[in-house]
């Protein structure tokens, strides 16, 4: 088992509803498959607790955890608890974020500018202010943080955009700060993704059935014109959290079945 004996926090592991899987949740299942105890951590208590379910049905380790990661003395207490039932914290991962509610520059409401980039990014930097010690202590453990293609792309909206690209520079700085420490950080950049959070609310907003928002998306992409799903995310993730990336820091890996290769 490629993360045996190993502890993670996933940040965003329960999920809005929809047919399909979200990558949080896949994330943390896919973690605790390959054995790392899971401290699944989300603002909806139901959600984290049916992931949970799933990670004990198939004979994991999970605990869920109720928090709003824009909140600093909430995020000091998801470190604090991690600590006090796992002993130890060698994985953080953040994936919490959204794009709904923004628009064009001019358009942008200074209130949903200030609420996004709580979410999208000072979640992230929280979480890590915080989980930071444990692992410098330790002398190790891995951070990884879900941004985006849109950081690269081109895009309509201004706020997302500009919150994943910043992610990106955090992610960077984290790596260089903290590899002194034995901690590696690294950025996971989602493509065009077959998710609750990506296709329900479209379908919603465009009034489309979603096989419909499925399969304008898939022309989108080079790789046999085909939308990505949450567990390419999460195996991306597993291989950064493992030790077989033990010598990977600073890294943005796009999961986009080539979608920035035709920017390039």
């Amino acid at each position: 088992m490629r993360l045996k004996n190993k502890t993670a926090i996933v940040v965003g592991a329960g999920q809005q509803p929809g047919e399909t899987m979200g990558n949080g949740r896949a994330v943390a299942l896919r973690f605790a498959q390959e054995g790392a105890r899971v401290l699944c951590v989300d603002i909806s208590e139901e959600r984290a607790q049916q992931t949970v379910e799933q990670i004990c049905n198939e004979g994991g380790e999970a605990e869920a955890f109720m928090v709003d990661v824009t909140d600093e003395g909430s995020c000091r207490h998801v470190a604090e608890e991690a600590q006090k039932r796992f002993g130890r914290v060698d994985i953080l991962h953040n994936n919490v974020g959204r794009s709904q509610g923004d628009r064009n520059t001019v358009d942008m409401d200074s209130d949903m500018w200030d609420e996004l980039m709580a979410l999208n990014l000072k979640s992230m930097f929280l979480m890590s202010k915080h989980v930071l010690p444990i692992m410098q202590d330790q002398g190790s453990g891995v951070i990884i943080n879900v941004s985006s293609t849109s950081s690269f792309a081109a895009r309509q909206t201004v706020t997302y955009k500009t919150s994943k690209g910043a992610v990106n520079t955090f992610t960077q700085h984290l790596a260089f700060e903290n590899a002194r420490f034995g901690i590696r950080a690294n950025a996971i950049l989602p493509g065009l993704m077959d998710t609750p959070m990506a296709i329900e609310r479209r379908a919603r907003e465009q009034n489309l059935d979603r096989d419909a928002v499925r399969e304008s998306r898939s022309k989108l992409v080079p790789l046999q014109n085909h939308v990505g799903n949450a567990w390419d995310v999460a195996n991306a993730a597993l291989f950064l959290a493992s030790d077989e990336a033990r010598y990977i820091t600073g890294v943005l890996l796009p999961v986009d079945g080539g979608l920035l290769v035709k920017i390039g």
